[in-house]
């Protein structure tokens, strides 16, 4: 299979916070969401990827190509947390740039997708929104036929109704089965609804990298009353030393990875569908014992 982005080792120093030897791949064909909190690594992850600052060891493989060959530019497209056009530019003057920068430029293309998002012709950018801004990053980053999109933040700002659009022209760039998205974002929803992959981190380390059917459709929150969490520790059903758990004030919450397998056991404890951020939660605060 075709890696898209393939880092090894990465790391990167920043006074008292550093990325630890970050390994990250996005084949062809996956959309790969980076989750984790504010001052995390995400970031510097992507701008690292990007060629933006240059770390201090690993490696880095954009589209096969190592990353001083520039060559892959034209074929990625790119969208930060904030439009990144200058604010006194009108869309004309953005198409102009679009077509000086890229061969591949499609400006019907441009135009469709910025219609759909309700951008007019004679806007000004400082006159958007912060949600419109996005949605004209995401019409650049489309125009100019990538093979790969990197995403940070791209549904900040936007309603529940104009996220649901941008996924839907997310999913329609994947449809052909040879490209890829690598997608940071806080609203783990959308994740829920396009990702294959989720890589976690924090503090600068990759915590774990998980297919997302193993989180949400696989994986299960153990709502144990007294005695239960006894009952399921004792079942086997999660490795002793792996256990991950959080006090509630009607018991203990458990991450179990196989829900399905707490069904057959017939133990009669409660076991919900996990959630990202209810998967999150329990990897990165909870006991483990």
């Amino acid at each position: 299979m075709e890696n898209l982005i393939e880092a090894r080792g990465l790391v990167k120093r920043y006074g008292d916070f550093a990325l630890d030897r970050v390994d990250l791949e996005v084949p062809a064909g996956y959309v790969v969401g980076l989750v984790g909190s504010n001052g995390t690594g995400k970031t510097t992850i992507i701008k690292s990827l990007l060629g933006l600052i240059r770390p201090e060891a690993g490696e880095v493989r954009m589209l096969g190509l190592p990353l001083p060959d520039g060559s892959w530019r034209q074929r990625v497209g790119v969208v930060f947390d904030s439009c990144s056009f200058p604010n006194d530019a009108r869309i004309e003057d953005i198409v102009r740039i679009g077509r000086a920068a890229y061969p591949r430029w499609d400006e019907a293309r441009f135009w469709e997708v910025a219609h759909t998002s309700g951008i007019a012709k004679g806007k000004i950018v400082k006159d958007l929104s912060r949600g419109m801004g996005m949605k004209l990053s995401l019409a650049f980053a489309l125009a100019h036929d990538p093979q790969l999109l990197i995403l940070d933040e791209p549904t900040a700002g936007l309603d529940p109704l104009a996220r649901g659009e941008v996924l839907d022209q997310l999913l329609d760039f994947m449809a052909d089965g040879t490209r890829g998205i690598l997608m940071s974002t806080h609203v783990t929803t959308d994740l829920e609804r396009i990702a294959d992959w989720i890589v976690c981190v924090d503090g600068g380390h990759v915590v774990f990298t998980q297919a997302k059917d193993d989180i949400c459709s696989r994986a299960g929150i153990a709502r144990c009353r007294a005695g239960e969490y006894d009952v399921l520790a004792a079942s086997g059903l999660v490795p002793v030393g792996e256990m991950r758990c959080i006090a509630r004030p009607y018991g203990m919450d458990v991450l179990v990875p196989d829900r399905f397998a707490l069904e057959r056991a017939g133990l009669g404890i409660v076991c919900e569908p996990a959630s990202i951020d209810a998967y999150l939660e329990l990897v990165m605060k909870g006991e483990t014992r």
